[in-house]
């Protein structure tokens, strides 16, 4: 499609490098023609056009010297967005009102949407019609459980409408997922090479972090090729049987990873949403069963069994609706598990229980062989009961482990988990019994310390609840890839006297 308006001289693109995230940004001159002749002001929303290519982006005005007379800059989002080339000609005109914004002014009002609604909202943010500040009052608008079960069944079909689906053109294709809120948690990578070497199919694409200190796809980014294309993924997985790959590199459910860039920086992370980001990337996926992982405890993201179960029974509902097989495991969540916390600490702890090193955090392994083993059951390849025991035999046997680097090696190579080079180690002060681990504070104390922009930073904990301690022992320690987080990072710890609570006696 080719656009040309003819009211104003086309301008000259200048690539300014910055960064604005996913939201593209132009830059004008105060003294632009262009903005007295369209009326255009600061934060106006501009459709920029070139004779290929169109987008809607914001615009900022710059005084100075950054841009010359003629010249139009732009963000990084925007420059990448339109494929520009140093000296190509723009043109700048209003767009088209955004008419699904009267869907989300309804539902910030309390109202409910119907899927023709939400179709309308997601098909106009995957086509970047949306500033921040639009998703931001969506995301709000569905947060603190302002979503029904329908609502959430036809947001998800919205999410999958608006991207890619795969057919495997198999009778059945497991997944899983944890709900998250338990630093360290990263038992995705060893079920997947479990569940691969029992011969099941389980293509598995996971997100980024959105409010934690690493995602899947930032722990394994760590070890492997993680961006794969669509093509790339079904090659893997045709090879190996499964892959591990993130998910917003093949537009599956493109709308989720925009809304999860919005909810990150709210630090928001509503269950409606949830529901419908989970059960839309495993649809689109092409998965037939599904486990979640929903952890429970006092500092995870779901607090209480009645809380769990309400989260349950949506999920069930939903997924039962949209024709998904799915299974519940609800997990002790009291405490991290492993003891990284961040992409490459938690891709060690990964390595080693993969390898059945004698050093490996036996939490992990058993988590993961007590999640690994309920999709067994799940889909009948086990006894009741008698998934666990079956999952950790293949571990154990080393099955997993090769069939771990047989997946890393067809997605580009099994990588070395970079190292941080700052260190700041906490140490008991008075002998006693951990009585408490508070999951948000460790988690906030990794991502001071960078994780998981910095893949090499985050935290290391050495104690357990119910774990004797005596004076000088190392409790933890911080990773860092520069001092000054590292000088944030051990500030917030000074002032956080309750992230890890000793109780003075014996056992």
């Amino acid at each position: 499609m080719h656009f040309t308006p003819e009211r104003m001289p086309p301008l000259t693109a200048i690539r300014l490098g910055i960064d604005t995230r996913q939201e593209p940004v132009i830059y004008l001159r105060a003294d632009s023609p262009v903005c007295r002749s369209e009326g255009f002001s600061a934060m106006s929303r501009v459709l920029v056009s070139t004779d290929q290519q169109h987008a809607i982006a914001t615009l900022n005005i710059v005084t100075g010297e950054l841009l010359q007379t003629g010249q139009i800059g732009f963000s990084e989002s925007a420059w990448q967005r339109l494929h520009l080339s140093i000296g190509d000609s723009v043109w700048l005109s209003h767009p088209k009102p955004v008419q699904s914004l009267s869907h989300v002014r309804a539902k910030v009002y309390g109202h409910q949407l119907d899927e023709m609604a939400f179709q309308s909202i997601i098909n106009d943010i995957v086509d970047g019609r949306y500033a921040d500040v639009h998703v931001a009052a969506f995301v709000t608008a569905c947060g603190d459980n302002h979503l029904n079960d329908d609502e959430i069944t036809a947001l998800t079909h919205a999410m999958i409408k608006a991207g890619s689906v795969i057919n495997w053109k198999t009778p059945m294709v497991i997944d899983k997922h944890c709900v998250g809120g338990l630093p360290g948690n990263r038992t995705t990578p060893i079920v997947v090479s479990i569940l691969a070497s029992c011969g099941l199919i389980m293509p598995k694409t996971s997100s980024r972090a959105i409010t934690s200190p690493a995602g899947t796809a930032d722990t394994m980014e760590t070890l492997t090729n993680v961006s794969l294309s669509l093509d790339e993924m079904r090659h893997v997985v045709k090879q190996e049987g499964a892959c591990l790959a993130w998910g917003g590199a093949m537009r599956l459910s493109p709308a989720d990873d925009l809304l999860i860039q919005v909810e990150r920086a709210l630090d928001i992370d509503s269950e409606g949403q949830l529901i419908a980001s989970v059960l839309s990337k495993k649809l689109a996926a092409g998965a037939t069963h599904v486990l979640i992982d929903i952890p429970v405890g006092p500092t995870a993201k779901v607090r209480t069994a009645e809380a769990a179960e309400l989260l349950a029974n949506s999920f069930r509902s939903v997924a039962k609706k949209l024709g998904l097989a799915i299974d519940i495991l609800l997990t002790d969540g009291s405490q991290p598990v492993g003891r990284g916390i961040g992409p490459a600490l938690e891709a060690r702890d990964i390595l080693a229980v993969l390898k059945n090193q004698e050093t490996a955090p036996a939490d992990l392994k058993d988590r993961a062989c007590l999640v690994a083993g309920a999709m067994l059951e799940m889909i009948n390849q086990c006894p009741a009961g008698k998934g666990h025991l079956k999952a950790k035999e293949v571990l154990e046997s080393g099955l997993a482990w090769e069939k771990f680097t047989a997946i890393c090696q067809a997605q580009g190579g099994l990588f070395k988990p970079p190292v941080a080079p700052y260190r700041y180690s906490m140490v008991c002060h008075t002998p006693g019994i951990v009585q408490h681990i508070d999951n948000r504070q460790l988690s906030q104390v990794a991502k001071l310390a960078g994780a998981p922009a910095d893949p090499e930073a985050g935290l290391e904990i050495f104690v357990k609840l119910g774990q004797r301690v005596e004076a000088n022992d190392i409790l933890l320690t911080i990773h860092a890839a520069n001092a000054g987080e590292l000088n944030y990072a051990v500030d917030f710890l000074e002032d956080h006297h309750t992230l890890i609570t000793i109780a003075q006696g014996e056992d």
